[in-house]
């Protein structure tokens, strides 16, 4: 039976290392937005225009969960792409960063995503033989009604829809002993969940998803136009903000260009 983690249980439950986790982070590309207001901030609200695209590979001894797969893999190589309101680049794919490390997407145990937008599901079809960790709601939102939702794409994830599967209905504890979590996050899509990860050197840290795409959205608690719901996005926020400060985790924001120039890249790796 799936184990769900309210705020309370978690809360209760002290942030503590139980195995030997490891978090490596790669460089899955790099947006540029001109025009911002898409993202509910005035344009002179913040002068940043360049977002990040991480993918994270999560390694416990039970496993490897690959979070989030970047931008869409045939855009790697290409240059800049243009986008209908900014554009993109990719330098090298997730699969051949992942081949630096010895690694084949075969080699990638469970596949979880902060939700199926282009640049979070990108990758997608590659780790089709991994097991899936989705919620319910995004599930049904990216293959149920993504012919009525112009922000899905299903093309870029169209073999996850015969992949071994786990549907979350709320938080999920990903090993079973507190060092992975999946928080539900709903409002930026019907599905969205954030990846609150224990590290024995590096402390408590989680990972945003797009519960928040530049600082200044999480200062001013900016709600995009095309989140699925203001009032789950401000929802989510207010319990992600309640839980951060109950942990002490450490909270990156995964768009955050200021802080990806701070961050240690694959083959470097937090523990």
């Amino acid at each position: 039976m799936l184990k769900v983690l309210t705020l309370g249980c978690l809360l209760s439950m002290a942030i503590t290392t139980y195995a030997d986790v490891r978090l490596t982070v790669f460089n899955c590309g790099e947006l540029r937005f001109p025009d911002i207001t898409a993202f509910g901030l005035a344009n002179d609200a913040t002068d940043v225009r360049e977002m990040f695209v991480p993918c994270y590979l999560v390694e416990h001894p039970k496993g490897r969960l690959l979070w989030d797969t970047g931008l869409p893999l045939g855009a790697a190589g290409q240059g800049d792409v243009a986008l209908d309101d900014g554009s993109m680049r990719y330098a090298r794919s997730i699969v051949a960063q992942l081949a630096d490390r010895g690694l084949t997407p075969a080699d990638i145990d469970l596949l979880a995503l902060s939700h199926f937008h282009f640049d979070h599901a990108g990758g997608a079809n590659a780790f089709a033989d991994a097991t899936l960790l989705i919620q319910q709601t995004e599930y049904d939102a990216a293959f149920l009604h993504a012919q009525t939702n112009p922000v899905f794409d299903k093309t870029l994830y169209a073999a996850l829809e015969t992949s071994r599967k786990r549907l979350l209905n709320g938080d999920h504890d990903v090993f079973g002993d507190g060092t992975v979590r999946i928080v539900s996050a709903p409002g930026h899509t019907p599905g969205h969940q954030v990846l609150l990860l224990a590290l024995k050197k590096n402390g408590p840290l989680m990972l945003s998803g797009d519960l928040y795409h530049f600082r200044a959205s999480r200062t001013l608690r900016a709600v995009p136009v095309f989140n699925s719901s203001k009032e789950q996005s401000l929802a989510s926020m207010a319990h992600v903000e309640s839980l951060l400060a109950a942990t002490r985790a450490t909270f990156w924001i995964e768009h955050d260009m200021a802080l990806a120039r701070t961050l240690k890249l694959s083959p470097a790796f937090y523990d």
